[in-house]
């Protein structure tokens, strides 16, 4: 093993619960009328809402909320200030429902809104201007069929607000809840756009947008306030992904944002209001008034001239760049949160009436700054010419020669690692490992060809840019070509698993978290309405399951079919209740390993799915990949926590 010399005494060993333990704060928001914080914080050990005054600290905060199965992740305010929703599971299935909460009797339990059978969730709520009192709520009562119901908060009353017949479509509404556009996946994997005239609601095709540089579909949707213009992110004549307005009438198409050699940033489509947003808009008027765009670290492009005075004043508040944002209905009173690498999430309080700003609260407040990694932006042609964009966090107080690394994949595979705070990435470096996260052929973000290269690719290229990178790393130095390891969740566990059968004698160590072992079947064991969105994604990029010719080029690329290859010391985790992965994709593998007496530690948590959320299996997990990666990487380990 390569003796790593230090530059000094090296970093103390930071206990695994300050990195992985839910934030002391996260999630802030300003209530519709200015005078009220909710946020989420701890409480019977786990995430729940609290409220306080504009002016008053956590001490005088109330818990509104009493969940201590699951912790809560998003939530809302709504027009009336005596009520709060919020969305929960149950232990992880994404069976999600809405909760309302008494704020006026914050003890009474939450009451839920939308009592449905298992199967069917809430895809979303929002207000409702035009209808005071009610929330416009997304879900599939019919279990194949996406509709829209009108909730009367207060009283729970629901209305079928807008049916939609066909799976592949949905109606995108003004802000007086009336049909204005129609959005349809066609047959050939086209996006088309249409206008629907007010009164007949007949249909006129205004733009089709390609198919397979949208995977997740085109993101964002959003009808203009004034309910005449769609702003949707696509590609025109370029290969970076811009903010385009379609109007309503004509068709015409207006550039609203875009930035020479960098994409629009869509991730925040995936999680309103907890991920910072692909599209700032008005609380007032609705209105755009930013936009994000990716890059080494991430860019803001300001659209209006009231906010460009407000974002100056905010920019001031932090050297990171602007998270999440939220106001008052006057706009002058804003809370923000930053994304920074290692003050993840700083959130301030900021009065553009009064020019007065605070610091309201540090999310992990024990971290110290000093003690975390910063994460680099680096950049490396793959094996045939394309350029790779990754992020290299080096450990803090060791000399950055011959290291331990491990490759932490992401998930998706159409999402992509971006600058900020990494629980996952510090926690590694932290133990004495070089971290590389990065965006190979797939990831969306950097440009239409970068995410159409991935095409036929799993198990193939995709992977090549793996090893790509990780070779990348040994050759600056970086990494020791004897002690490389890979770590991911989702599809980043499909691509731990191909590393260890594809490139048997690559990898040291792997972890496999909730990944994927069977093309086929984790196709075939997806929910039933999600078949019309995989479309562009699973179906183009991979194949279809029910053609036996693709199917067997599909189990060609499945590590199920190649387990024998594996030699690697190997750590799997799953959540029993995972409806995206299912549990057999884990248990399968593991028996295939256990069969031929070939050793695997295998983690399983039965309230959680896909991914662990409560703290104590977070703890679980990481400790397990501390011990695996000690072991077979020779990283550090903190031997005084519990085994």
């Amino acid at each position: 093993m390569t003796k790593v010399p230090s530059r000094g005494p090296l970093p103390k060993l930071i206990d695994v619960e300050e990195f992985l333990a839910d934030p002391e704060f996260a999630v802030p928001s300003i209530s519709p009328d200015g005078t009220r914080i909710a946020y989420l914080a701890p409480k019977y050990g786990r995430r729940n809402v609290w409220v306080r005054g504009i002016d008053e600290g956590h001490e005088d905060a109330v818990c509104v909320t009493h969940d201590a199965r699951r912790g809560i992740t998003t939530y809302l305010w709504t027009d009336d200030p005596r009520w709060l929703l919020y969305l929960q599971d149950t232990d992880g299935n994404e069976d999600w429902h809405l909760y309302r909460v008494d704020l006026d009797a914050p003890d009474k339990p939450a009451v839920d809104l939308t009592p449905m059978e298992q199967g069917s969730r809430v895809f979303g709520a929002e207000p409702l201007p035009s209808v005071p009192g009610s929330v416009l709520v997304t879900m599939n009562r019919r279990p194949m069929s996406i509709d829209l119901f009108r909730i009367d908060v207060a009283t729970g009353e629901t209305t079928l607000h807008l049916e939609q017949a066909d799976p592949r479509g949905h109606v995108l509404l003004d802000r007086n809840g009336e049909p204005a556009f129609h959005s349809l996946l066609a047959e050939d994997g086209a996006h088309e756009f249409s206008a629907i005239d007010p009164g007949a609601g007949e249909k006129r095709l205004l733009r089709r947008i390609g198919g397979a540089e949208h995977p997740v579909g085109v993101q964002p949707q959003l009808v203009t306030p004034d309910g005449k213009g769609l702003l949707v992110g696509t590609y025109q004549d370029s290969d970076d992904l811009r903010l385009v307005r379609i109007d309503r009438e004509t068709g015409e198409e207006t550039v609203v944002a875009a930035v020479e050699g960098h994409s629009l940033y869509i991730l925040g489509e995936m999680a309103p209001g907890v991920l910072p947003p692909t599209v700032f808009t008005s609380q007032r008027t609705g209105e755009a008034l930013a936009a994000r765009f990716v890059g080494d670290r991430p860019r803001i492009e300001v659209l209006d001239a009231h906010f460009a005075e407000v974002y100056a004043e905010l920019a001031k508040l932090s050297d990171g760049v602007l998270g999440t944002l939220s106001s008052d209905e006057s706009e002058q009173r804003w809370i923000a949160t930053f994304v920074h690498d290692r003050e993840p999430a700083a959130t301030w309080f900021y009065d553009h009436g009064t020019g007065e700003s605070r610091l309201l609260f540090r999310p992990y407040p024990r971290l110290d700054p000093a003690d975390l990694a910063p994460m680099t932006a680096v950049h490396f042609p793959a094996r045939d010419g394309l350029p790779m964009h990754a992020f290299l966090t080096l450990p803090v107080g060791i000399e950055p020669r011959s290291l331990p690394l491990v490759l932490l994949v992401h998930g998706g595979p159409w999402l992509h690692d971006t600058w900020g705070y990494s629980p996952q990435a510090q926690f590694l470096a932290n133990r004495g490992y070089a971290v590389l996260q990065v965006n190979f052929r797939g990831s969306t973000g950097y440009g239409k060809r970068h995410t159409t290269a991935a095409i036929g690719e799993f198990a193939r290229a995709m992977h090549d840019d793996l090893i790509d990178a990780a070779d990348w790393a040994i050759a600056q130095g970086y990494a020791d070509p004897d002690r490389i390891g890979i770590f991911g969740l989702s599809y980043g566990g499909y691509a731990a698993l191909v590393g260890v059968t594809v490139t048997p004698g690559y990898f040291a160590a792997a972890v496999d978290y909730c990944g994927i072992s069977d093309l086929a079947n984790f196709m075939r064991t997806l929910p039933p309405f999600t078949r019309p969105y995989n479309a562009n994604s699973w179906y183009r990029y991979v194949g279809d399951p029910d053609d036996p010719a693709q199917e067997a080029d599909m189990l060609a690329r499945s590590p199920i079919t190649m387990a024998d290859r594996i030699r690697t010391p190997l750590l799997v985790a799953q959540g029993a209740n995972d409806v995206r992965v299912v549990q057999a994709e884990s248990d399968n593998i593991v028996t295939s390993l256990r069969d031929r007496g070939v050793p695997v530690e295998y983690v399983v948590a039965e309230d959680e799915g896909h991914g662990f959320e409560n703290p104590e299996n977070q703890f679980r997990l990481y400790r397990a990949i501390e011990r695996h990666f000690a072991a077979h990487l020779g990283g550090r380990r903190d031997t005084s926590a519990p085994a």
